[in-house]
């Protein structure tokens, strides 16, 4: 849709909200558009967008002149002014949300009905649109500047905003109750694990071992469910990859962000044009990536057969990838990527569990509590049984909730590489080690 277009739509959208001073705002479009061109408005926004702002804000001015504005006050005029303004603009009811850095995600469940996640729990916002054509208005809006487009054809769209924002949508026939539409927001900073330890997501000896397992190039998978922080531990642990190293990254939608990190190459796929050509898969990029020279391959999710791809290159050099996936559990994780392989690949069960426990060195399980906040739950490695066939999971840490104290079974295999590749001196490892001991103690103590 047009600026023009969306201009003239703004004239005649009135937002049902629930700000008592907002009730104005079709009055105020009405005696802007008796005074100014709004066509004109449209003209100068293509060429210089903040005079044309300063326009549209100097003839709420004037109009607000007018005795019949006398009783409303400053706060209530720059309400309607914003308002004004991100309708003819912006995304209508949704820039005061895109705004909030606070919040992680929007959920527009229809015209009248929009959510909001803040700190791991969801609010119902007091926004909403007009009607659907105004949804949908807004949908068009989103998608036209991608080269995305959205019909009964082709009722669900991925894409990613220029700012970074994720964003799904779906329409009827496939959304009964009008069109859902659902905006992951692109984080402008990077947590790293430091942070993590101190808003108690992990505890900090579990700190140090994600440190060293990152600097001895050790092969990590990140499982967990929607929404329990999977993408953002994977870039914390990736903020620790040293600048030295050439990294390749890999997303469905691009959500990693390495901001001091001198070498990064990220790749994106795409899916097929409304033609139905033009796809490239995480698979096609996890294939061209190995013809990179990459030192590190950072896979967003694996999902399918990338896997296949995936564990091949884990297991033939190039060390220090990492990964997450959707598993309930580190044993589930298996059973997933049992799948994933499969869907590229008819191989035996007991051929694709052998090469996951020889892909991966480090398993690490996020959790979401009841009350929306993220934590590691526990960390495993893999073995496998040559007798049994099967790929054994042995778990290393656990953790049963964020105020929980985690409790070490276990250390890893190679814990004494982080000392010969120089990762660690020998008395560090050594601290570690005492550290997990007296925390064992401790909670054995408690227990008896």
């Amino acid at each position: 849709m047009s600026l023009a277009s969306r201009v003239r739509a703004a004239e005649g959208n009135r937002l049902k909200v629930a700000d008592e001073p907002l009730r104005g705002l079709g009055t105020l479009k009405a005696q802007v558009r008796s005074i100014v061109s709004m066509d004109d408005i449209a003209l100068i926004a293509r060429d210089n967008p903040l005079r044309a702002r300063s326009e549209l804000k100097r003839a709420c001015a004037q109009v607000f002149e007018d005795a019949c504005w006398a009783l409303t006050g400053d706060a209530q005029r720059e309400k309607l002014v914003q308002r004004f303004m991100d309708e003819t603009f912006g995304m209508g009811p949704l820039e005061p949300l895109l705004a909030d850095d606070s919040i992680t995600e929007i959920m527009i469940n229809g015209p009248n009905r929009i959510f909001y996640e803040r700190d791991g729990k969801i609010f119902e916002s007091d926004q909403m649109f007009a009607d659907i054509d105004q949804l949908r208005a807004l949908i068009d809006r989103i998608l036209g500047p991608l080269g995305r487009r959205v019909d009964e054809a082709s009722p669900l769209v991925n894409a990613r905003l220029p700012e970074g924002h994720r964003v799904h949508v779906a329409i009827p026939p496939l959304a009964l109750e009008g069109p859902v539409v659902t905006i992951r927001k692109f984080s402008r900073g990077i947590i790293t694990l430091n942070e993590m330890h101190t808003s108690e997501t992990l505890e900090p000896e579990v700190v140090q071992l994600f440190i060293w397992a990152v600097l001895a190039r050790k092969n990590l998978a990140v499982s967990g469910g929607t929404g329990s922080g999977k993408t953002t531990l994977l870039n914390a642990l990736s903020a620790v990859v040293p600048a030295t190293e050439r990294i390749i990254t890999i997303e469905d939608s691009a959500e990693l962000r390495f901001l001091t990190h001198p070498h990064v190459v990220r790749l994106e796929a795409r899916p097929r044009n409304a033609e139905g050509f033009g796809e490239i898969t995480i698979r096609d990029l996890v294939i061209n990536a190995l013809r990179m020279r990459p030192d590190r391959i950072i896979v967003g999710e694996c999902r399918a057969g990338e896997a296949l791809d995936m564990l091949q290159a884990m297991t033939t050099g190039h060390d220090g990838s990492l990964t997450t996936l959707h598993a309930n559990s580190p044993a589930d994780a298996v059973a997933r990527l049992t799948t994933m392989v499969r869907y590229a690949v008819d191989l035996p069960v007991d051929v694709i569990e052998s090469t996951i426990a020889s892909a991966f060195d480090l398993v690490i399980q996020t959790s979401r509590a009841l009350d929306g906040r993220r934590y590691v739950s526990h960390i495993a490695q893999y073995r496998f049984d040559v007798e049994k066939r099967l790929c054994q999971t042995e778990l290393l840490y656990e953790r049963n909730s964020v105020q929980a104290q985690g409790c070490w079974y276990a250390e890893p295999v190679w814990i004494e590489e982080v000392v010969k590749k120089t990762c660690a001196t020998r008395g560090e490892v050594k601290a570690w080690r005492q550290r997990i001991s007296i925390l064992q103690a401790r909670l054995q103590a408690r227990l008896a």
